[in-house]
């Protein structure tokens, strides 16, 4: 009995974090616009993956594989952290499926496994490189968190 309150318990929990909304907006592969009840935006980042910047190679189509996957759908979410941006980071759902790993699977998106323990997204991103799917057909792929760090670097020497 204990044991089936429990689990109760967690279900509800689970339920009662997860938030629906409308996608109205995609600023890049990985952070979208999402409308609430009431009228309010929110800006979410997406947990566990990190997409091509908007000026790097596959950026625009990471963004435009994003948004043809959820732009003006509706979508649940749930909130996991915030990030040093203020921006809420989140993972969504659509379809039965988790956006953050379909992204990697399609190869629009590396494993944020700096921030995630989900190695299944690992394997996913191994899949698409294999296959030398979406990002993976460009052998000196840089990862966005690489190319951020040369972009600051260059801008201090300037």
């Amino acid at each position: 009995m204990k044991y089936l309150i429990s689990i109760l318990l967690l279900i509800s929990i689970h339920f009662k974090c997860q938030i629906t909304g409308k996608i109205i907006g995609i600023k890049d592969g990985d952070t979208v616009v999402v409308l609430l009840d009431g009228n309010i935006q929110k800006t979410l980042r997406l947990a566990e993956v990190d997409c091509p910047e908007n000026t790097q190679p596959f950026g625009k189509n990471a963004k435009q594989f994003t948004s043809d996957q959820i732009f003006g759908r509706e979508v649940k979410f749930i909130e996991t952290d915030t990030d040093r941006y203020g921006r809420t980071i989140a993972k969504i759902y659509y379809s039965d499926k988790y956006l953050s790993a379909e992204i990697i699977k399609a190869g629009f998106g590396w494993w944020y496994y700096h921030y995630s323990n989900d190695k299944n997204l690992g394997v996913l991103q191994q899949q698409a490189k294999d296959k030398k799917i979406g990002l993976w057909h460009d052998e000196d792929a840089i990862a966005p968190w690489d190319y951020r760090k040369l972009k600051k670097t260059a801008l201090q020497n300037n």
